[in-house]
């Protein structure tokens, strides 16, 4: 049976489409879920893609964390759902809180947009169990609020945990602390990313096929599962 995974679109999400065209090129099923409806339809996954939802108003993600989706959504994470959360979805998860720390203005006060060699620092995530410990893969980032901060007690259990997903390399885009790229939960089900994997899985229109391993994850991930 084809895994379904939903697609949430926020008034401003602005890669909702691709999100979902990577959930299909990966073998799956892609769900397109709004905003103002709580019902998550039955899929077997979520992504909360990217862009600026509500036109970033306030802050980045914090009234999209409010939307009826998102009740549902969080209810649903904390009892194992898969998510992940991409550029603006990660600024939603830690706005949601079922992600510590924040993501704020980049250091330099610039939009960056180019691509981008991450570390995969973990693979005992749903969404990163197709790559190997230490694995660089190369996938595009855009954002001018994506540098991750978290207070030093924070950063510390995230290392000691094994909660760093990724880690930029060869330069630091945003000022992120300590080169965060994306983190995870503690049940290792919700991961928030800041590049686009979703723009990395056509050779066409992508730097490299490496983005598509978070979406294949995820299916190996449901397979494995219990029912």
């Amino acid at each position: 049976m084809t895994a379904r995974v939903g697609v949430v679109t926020f008034p401003g999400s602005l890669d909702d489409g691709d999100a979902a065209r990577a959930v299909r090129i990966a073998g799956a099923e892609p769900v397109r879920l709004w905003h103002g409806d709580p019902d998550l339809h039955g899929v077997d996954a979520v992504v909360l893609p990217g862009g600026f939802s509500y036109g970033d108003y306030l802050r980045c993600g914090a009234i999209a964390r409010f939307a009826p989706v998102m009740e549902t959504l969080v209810d649903a994470a904390r009892g194992g759902l898969p998510v992940l959360g991409i550029c603006n979805g990660f600024q939603i998860l830690c706005e949601a809180h079922l992600l510590p720390g924040a993501l704020t203005r980049n250091q330099h006060l610039h939009f960056r947009n180019r691509d981008q060699v991450l570390r995969i620092e973990t693979v005992a995530t749903a969404w990163t169990n197709a790559f190997q410990p230490g694995q660089e893969v190369l996938i595009p980032v855009k954002n001018g609020e994506g540098c991750y901060v978290a207070d030093a007690a924070t950063l510390d259990q995230l290392e000691a945990e094994g909660r760093v997903v990724a880690r930029y390399v060869g330069g630091n885009p945003n000022g992120s602390q300590r080169d965060i790229a994306a983190i995870t939960n503690s049940a290792g089900n919700v991961v928030g990313i800041m590049p686009h994997p979703e723009h990395a899985v056509e050779a066409l229109t992508g730097p490299s096929l490496d983005g598509l391993g978070f979406f294949t994850s995820v299916l190996k991930h449901l397979v494995g599962a219990p029912a």
